[in-house]
C-alpha cells in the first residue's frame, strides 16, 4: 500500500490520507493552531497512530492537542492513546458511550492484523448538539450530524475555510456503509451538510473531494433503497438480494461487499415506513459473517 500522505487543503488545514481507503484505512484531519493542533480522528493500529502523531508534530509546533472522534469505530479512535494524557479528546456524548460499550471489538473481526498496543481511551469532553472551538483565531464547529453512518456522528466544519471533515458519512471512492447507522438518517444528514456549502470535503476514507461527494453518496443510498425494495417484493433476505443484484456503476467502489450490511439496514427502513428507532442495533458479528460469505472470504484489511 502507498504511504500515508499529509495534504494541505487550506492554510494550516491538512487531510491525513491513508491509501487506498479500504477497511480500517481511514483519513484524519490536522488543523494547526499557534499553540498546537486539533486532530480529527486517529487510526486503527498502534503503528499507524504513531505515524499520524509524527505527521501532526511535523506541522504543529505547539504542544497542545485536541483530538475529535467523529464516531466510535476503532479505526477512528484506537489511536487516541498515542497522543498521551496531555491531549484532550472530544466527541458526541453518544459516541463516548458507544466507544465504552464496543471496546476493542474491531480487532476480533481481523485477528491477523498487527494491532499493536491499542487501548480504549474515552473522550474527556462531550457535547450533544453543537460545540464551537476557538483556536488561535480559527473557528472550528463540531456538529452532531447523526444518526447516519452510526447513531451518533460528528462532522467538523471550518466555516471560514469552507472545509468539511465529514467522517464516514462520506467516503469518496468507497462503498458507503450504514450497517450501524441508518439510510434514512444518512439522506437527511446529507441535506444538512449541503446547507453548509462546503468547498472541500474530507471524508473518513478515500481521496479529498468536493461537494459532489455528497451527491454521489446520496445516489448510492437511493439505489440501495431500490434494491432493498425489489428484494423485499421477491421475498428475499439481504444476502440473497445482494447475490441477485447487479452493482452496475457501483461495482468499481472499494469494498463493494458492504452491500450486504447496507441491505440489512435498508430492509429495516422501507421507503415511506415509520422512522421507528433509526439505527437500531443489528447483530454485527452475524451480519459481518454474511459479508464474508458474500465476499468469498474475509475482506482484505491492510491496517
Amino acid at each position: 500500500m502507498a504511504a500515508p500522505e499529509l495534504v494541505e487543503v487550506a492554510k494550516g488545514v491538512h487531510a491525513y490520507l491513508q491509501p487506498d481507503g479500504g477497511w480500517c484505512l481511514n483519513n484524519a484531519g490536522v488543523i494547526t493552531t499557534p499553540d498546537g493542533a486539533v486532530v480529527v480522528d486517529t487510526a486503527a493500529t498502534e503503528r499507524r497512530a504513531l505515524a499520524l502523531r509524527d505527521a501532526v508534530d511535523s506541522v504543529a509546533g505547539g504542544a497542545r492537542r485536541l483530538v475529535v472522534n467523529t464516531h466510535f469505530h476503532g479505526d477512528h479512535v484506537f489511536g487516541n492513546a498515542v497522543f498521551g494524557p496531555e491531549a484532550t479528546v472530544v466527541s458526541h456524548e453518544g459516541t463516548r458511550a458507544e466507544i465504552a460499550e464496543t471496546g476493542l471489538a474491531l480487532t476480533g473481526l481481523w485477528p491477523d492484523v498487527t494491532w499493536g498496543d491499542v487501548s480504549v481511551v474515552l473522550p474527556d469532553v462531550t457535547y450533544t448538539d453543537r460545540l464551537t472551538v476557538h483556536a488561535g483565531g480559527r473557528r472550528i464547529e463540531l456538529i452532531s450530524a447523526g444518526p447516519a453512518h452510526t447513531r451518533h456522528d460528528t462532522v467538523v466544519w471550518l466555516p471560514e475555510e469552507r472545509v468539511l471533515f465529514a467522517g464516514d458519512i462520506v467516503m469518496p471512492g468507497c462503498t458507503p456503509f450504514v450497517m450501524m447507522g441508518t439510510v434514512r438518517g444518512s439522506l437527511a444528514t446529507l441535506d444538512l451538510l449541503r446547507e453548509l456549502r462546503p468547498e472541500v470535503v474530507v471524508g473518513g476514507h478515500g481521496p479529498v473531494s468536493g461537494p459532489h461527494a455528497l451527491d454521489e453518496t446520496e445516489a448510492y443510498l437511493r439505489w440501495l433503497r431500490r434494491v432493498a425494495a425489489d428484494g423485499a417484493r421477491r421475498g428475499l433476505d439481504a444476502l440473497a438480494t445482494a447475490r441477485g443484484c447487479s452493482l452496475g456503476e457501483y461495482g468499481g467502489l472499494l469494498d463493494p461487499e458492504r452491500l450486504v450490511g447496507n441491505l440489512h439496514r435498508a430492509f429495516l427502513e422501507p421507503d415511506g415506513g415509520p422512522d421507528g428507532e433509526l439505527g437500531r442495533p443489528l447483530d454485527v458479528p452475524a451480519v459481518f459473517g454474511e459479508i464474508v460469505e458474500f465476499n468469498g472470504g474475509l475482506p482484505v484489511c491492510h491496517a
